[in-house]
């Protein structure tokens, strides 16, 4: 495309190209060699040259590019509408899982203490999670093209691992909490005071997005060299799309990231658990059983997020090459179980959370809400 302009006395060469990674790099050189005969003929005019390059969608990428196409789908034609029933009755029952347990300890005073407001932040903060990925994700399955934008992508992939890292601060926190109550059970009204869990939730969502607000101004001054995402959703495959020689500032910067935000409350759990054991090991057995079925279900959904974040750590950030359906159906299987995992575990493993489920589920129980709702409030005769 050859733009000429007469008042301004210039000409501008455009050249549309396929994106090509292995030649990406060097393509503004080999263009302005291609033209420079062009450009060295017409000394009248000022000339520059411009390579443009688009995907298979007709998006510009570089400096000018919109979209990213999503492209770790499967047989997305033919099981659409499949992948959305699935999909959509996954989503459904992890917002009424997670907000029915939060509703018990909003409402129950019985459960307005530290070890169950942190419990329901964690309901939450899974909430929080699947919202994050199932909306967008749900509309892909039903669209023509599944693609994003790039700052939609780059706030996605954000939310994504700020909401993952404040899983394992709140896991953390509940260590914390545990460890107080069984070991230092006379100070516990003290030290977990209101303040205290207040000033503990606040820095348990605020401190990963803090630790990751950075990458969100250095992301955009650095250009996409492709635009095709080999996955169904923004996390730290994104990376894979910058033009970043060498990667070691991302590579420290990455370092530093999972080093505080996993390694370090990871470690912190163990080392608080394995003091609640110690103490534990010299007490009577009434004791280790109340003991262990409040911190059960803590290590439970520890060990089933920790997994989590190491599909994550050896796919993404390793850059580990799988199969695409592999890769498809395990990624699938991480966003349907962790959501459901955390109010399935403290329903069941939780005594008195359980009973009160049992209780608010029963068939009487219904039976007489429907009942009540029904009832016609009776008219006082006026006098």
């Amino acid at each position: 495309m050859i733009i000429l302009s007469e008042s301004t006395k210039q000409l501008i060469i455009l050249e549309l190209t396929a994106v090509w990674e292995e030649r990406i790099e060097g393509v503004n050189e080999r263009q302005y060699t291609k033209y420079q005969e062009i450009m060295d003929e017409i000394r009248r005019l000022k000339t520059c040259s411009e390579p443009l390059e688009v995907d298979c969608c007709g998006f510009a990428s570089g400096s000018n590019v919109t979209y990213i196409t999503l492209a770790g789908h499967v047989e997305l034609l033919k099981y659409r509408h499949l992948y959305f029933v699935i999909m959509f009755i996954i989503y459904t029952l992890i917002l009424f899982c997670n907000f029915t347990i939060i509703f018990l300890i909003l409402t129950h005073q019985r459960f307005h203490e530290p070890m169950y407001i942190f419990i329901a932040a964690l309901l939450l903060n899974s909430v929080l999670f699947s919202t994050v990925i199932y909306p967008k994700l749900l509309i892909d399955f039903l669209s023509e093209q599944q693609v994003i934008s790039v700052w939609q992508c780059i706030l996605q992939s954000m939310l994504y691992y700020s909401v993952g890292a404040s899983e394992f601060l709140l896991l953390a926190v509940m260590a914390f909490d545990r460890y107080v109550s069984i070991c230092k059970p006379l100070q516990y009204p003290l030290i977990m005071s209101r303040l205290t869990v207040t000033i503990l939730l606040v820095l348990a969502w605020l401190v990963p997005a803090c630790h990751l607000l950075p990458s969100l101004f250095w992301i955009f001054t650095i250009k996409l060299c492709r635009l095709n995402l080999k996955g169904i959703f923004c996390n730290n495959a994104f990376s894979r799309l910058l033009c970043l020689r060498p990667q070691t500032t991302y590579i420290l910067y990455g370092t530093f990231l999972l080093f505080n935000n996993t390694f370090v409350p990871f470690f912190f759990i163990l080392f608080t658990y394995a003091r609640i054991l110690a103490v534990l090991y010299k007490c009577c057995r009434e004791v280790r059983i109340k003991a262990a079925q409040t911190c059960l279900p803590h290590l439970f959904v520890l060990i089933h997020f920790s997994c989590f974040c190491s599909y994550d750590i050896i796919v993404a950030r390793l850059k580990t090459d799988l199969p695409r359906t592999v890769h498809f159906v395990m990624t699938l299987q991480v966003l349907m179980y962790h959501p459901l995992f955390n109010p399935l575990i403290y329903g069941l493993k939780m005594k008195e959370l359980y009973q009160h489920l049992m209780k608010l589920f029963s068939p009487r129980h219904l039976s007489q809400r429907i009942k009540s709702s029904g009832q016609v409030p009776e008219r006082k005769p006026h006098v």
